[in-house]
């Protein structure tokens, strides 16, 4: 039966059990469906969102009145799957309210006929994931824009601080390639924004072992530290670059400084996404700037693993912008115009 846009489908275990509820969710416009052979493997892979397990033990516990369990498996730090989760579970306590109030009616009030269904949830989230849960919104944005403008002190005054001293034209005057000149200024700032990165990811590490609660909520060992230095090397040539070829086109600092209020924002619109519309990882994600490191630091952050067709398109999307960007930055250094003051 295929599924329309208004309806959900839910995959259940031991719907025999409980002819009647897969029934009455029929009603509710849900397609309920076989489920996975691995729950766990599907949940992690984002197969499904959830799960309902009916257990054996279901049909007793109702003919005799008493609260029938039910077991929601789901995933608690997969944003994308609270809503279906929240569906099913204000699906199914509107079924038990319903079951609860006809028996009320047919036998009288008592404490244990008021409860028609025992919900119990198993949360398949690793510990590493809980941990990571509450700086999965703030700690992709710093590590990003710590790498991202890491070397814009550098990087601004090597180019448009030079120009507006008139120290720029003596330079690119010189028998030296302006090439090289500019790859020189760009590693020199890359070296800068990879130091000021590593000093940032080893305080989070001597923050883990000063206070117990840093190290309860992320994965800070010297595998992860690791991990992030190669997630955010690419942003760091992105940064540095980009901001060589805008502070190439600016006549003075004050106008190369500009561009840094919209630049600041960038690395916020992957998370601002996420949060208005939660959607599931998938492969496009990793080759898209900011979206990618921010995919790739929770995943670190959760302890998950990175596979490495993931690493290989993130990796070859962000050097491949980071040397488009190079190029651009050289070519407009060839201008004969960048060695007149404004």
């Amino acid at each position: 039966m295929p599924c329309s846009p208004s309806c959900a489908e839910l995959p259940v275990v031991g719907r025999e059990h409980a002819p009647n509820l897969i029934a009455w969710l029929e009603g509710q416009n849900v397609v309920v469906k076989a489920p996975p052979r691995d729950i766990n493997a599907a949940i992690a892979n984002q197969d499904v969102d959830v799960v309902l397990r009916i257990g054996p033990d279901f049909p007793a516990q109702w003919r005799k009145s008493l609260p029938a369990p039910l077991e929601i498996i789901q995933d608690s730090t997969r944003q994308d799957a609270q809503i279906p989760v929240q569906r099913l579970q204000g699906l199914l306590s509107a079924y038990g309210g319903q079951t609860g109030s006809l028996r009320l009616l047919a036998r009288g009030v008592s404490p244990g006929t008021a409860t028609a269904i025992q919900i119990r949830r198993t949360d398949l989230a690793t510990p590493e994931a809980q941990r990571g849960r509450m700086l999965s919104f703030i700690l992709p944005y710093f590590l990003i824009i710590s790498a991202f403008l890491g070397g814009a002190a550098l990087i601004l005054d090597a180019t448009a601080g030079e120009r507006e001293r008139q120290s720029l034209e003596p330079l690119l005057a010189t028998p030296a390639p302006r090439g090289a000149i500019v790859s020189g200024k760009i590693a020199a700032a890359c070296l800068l924004a990879l130091v000021s990165l590593l000093l940032t990811l080893l305080a989070f590490k001597l923050g883990a072992l000063l206070s117990p609660t840093v190290g309860r909520q992320m994965e800070v060992s010297f595998l992860a530290i690791a991990k992030l230095v190669l997630i955010l090397l690419p942003m760091v040539f992105i940064g540095t670059t980009l901001l060589t070829y805008l502070a190439a086109s600016a006549k003075s600092m004050k106008e190369a400084q500009s561009h840094m209020t919209w630049l600041m924002l960038l690395p916020m619109l992957p998370t601002i996404v996420l949060l208005v519309n939660p959607v599931k990882t998938q492969m496009w994600q990793f080759a898209v700037p900011f979206l990618a490191q921010n995919q790739l630091i929770l995943k670190v952050v959760r302890g998950e693993v990175v596979s490495a067709q993931q690493w290989a398109l993130y990796l070859a999307a962000g050097f491949g912008l980071a040397a488009i960007l190079w190029f651009a930055a050289t070519r407009r250094y060839q201008q004969e115009q960048l060695a007149i003051s404004g």
